[in-house]
């Protein structure tokens, strides 16, 4: 089977919605735009059900097949981009001065619409699909926030499935990684408190700068020194803020970061590990040391069995060939994980042309893997609520 015949009709429409979309981004939690065209569009489609506002710009859509089955199934895409100023050039690029669409969560806003419209024109499936409009995944908790607010006491999945675009220049493709899939992140701030003092004169003060500078060496033998070898562990300080002045020995200097990780022992000695040498450093430097350490992202779990069923839904739209089981895990993040430890369900990663990484200023999503995307979510909900025969 390859696209669904109401999806490919639709197809300029989607690649329409996807454009606009891209030209006016928003951030997370600010996705009132985006969520209003969302809900618009549901209704003209005849969802029957949409929900707004639900953790803070969410959308939930309801759609019911003919069968009066009670099982659901959760569909979800993200809404929100990124603060980061595009330069790709495009007719449709962004018109909001810092802020893009350079994670593709447009294009998934645009295929869960197309798989909306097909499920509510056809209705082949005994049961109900969920249809999740996420804010905020780009690390503000919108997965958390929705499910907060009651989504799965309002709205109870019985499995719930995302999809996130790959500029892998392989259009159609399809890979789920069982298991473990994306890593669990913890963001960091660390302060370094000194005494200031004149440069000249560096023994009056508590110089916090050199304190942060051997910090930064001294935590990568968290991992080293500290972690199996077989354990996946990545700690990277990506920020270090002090001083003003060449002749000024600061007051005080600031590190930030960022943690990822697959097993939850493995962040908690990361954690404790972390808190332990800026105590040591402290003492050593005569200076104060506080640690600011907070959970982000959960590690990002598929089910195996709904992986399969996954799988099994691709191949039946891009073929056995381009379908794969053996992704590789990912050391990013996604915050469908907290959706997935309370519903079981799978992720899945699906390729376009496009071939610049995510998270850049020159990332260009290929809108012919629209349709693809929408006629799998269709398609998942289809074959895992059929009709009774007869």
């Amino acid at each position: 089977m390859p696209i669904l015949p109401s999806v490919a009709a639709i197809a300029p429409e989607l690649t329409a919605i996807y454009k606009d979309l891209h030209a006016h981004p928003e951030l997370g939690f600010e996705e009132t735009r985006t969520a209003a065209i969302v809900a618009a569009q549901l209704r003209a489609w005849g969802v029957d059900e949409v929900h707004e506002g639900i953790g803070g710009t969410g959308v939930v859509g309801l759609v019911r097949g003919k069968g009066r089955g009670n099982r659901r199934i959760g569909l979800r895409a993200d809404m929100d981009a990124l603060p980061i100023t595009e330069a790709t050039g495009l007719p449709h690029a962004s018109t909001v001065p810092g802020k893009m669409h350079a994670c593709g969560h447009d294009a998934h806003t645009t295929m869960l619409l197309g798989a909306a419209k097909h499920l509510a024109e056809t209705r082949d499936f005994d049961g109900t699909a969920v249809l999740i409009f996420q804010p905020a995944e780009e690390g503000l908790g919108g997965a958390r926030r929705m499910i907060a607010e009651g989504l799965f006491e309002r709205f109870p999945c019985d499995e719930v499935y995302g999809m996130h675009n790959s500029p892998n220049g392989q259009p159609g493709t399809f890979g789920i990684c069982k298991g473990a899939a994306m890593a669990g992140a913890a963001f960091f701030d660390i302060t370094i408190k000194g005494r200031g003092a004149h440069a000249a004169q560096p023994h009056n003060g508590r110089d916090p700068l050199v304190a942060a500078a051997s910090l930064v060496g001294e935590l990568q033998t968290i991992h080293s020194r500290n972690l199996h070898p077989l354990d996946t562990l990545v700690l990277s300080v990506t920020q270090l803020h002090t001083g003003s002045a060449y002749n000024v020995v600061p007051e005080t200097a600031t590190l930030a970061g960022t943690i990822r990780y697959f097993k939850d022992s493995v962040y908690d000695m990361a954690a404790r590990r972390m808190r332990e040498i800026c105590a040591g450093y402290a003492l050593a430097h005569g200076v104060e040391i506080t640690v600011d350490l907070r959970n982000a992202f959960d590690v990002l779990v598929n089910d195996a069995a709904l992986s399969d069923a996954y799988l099994d839904a691709a191949r039946d739209i891009v073929g056995d060939d381009a379908v794969s089981d053996a992704e590789e895990p990912a050391t990013g993040s996604e915050d469908f994980a907290d959706m997935l430890k309370v519903v079981p369900g799978a992720y899945c990663r699906v390729g376009h042309a496009g071939t610049v990484p995510l998270h850049n200023p020159g990332f260009v999503l290929d809108p012919d893997v629209l349709p693809v995307g929408a006629s799998i979510l269709a398609r998942v909900v289809e074959k895992r609520l059929p009709l009774a025969a007869g």
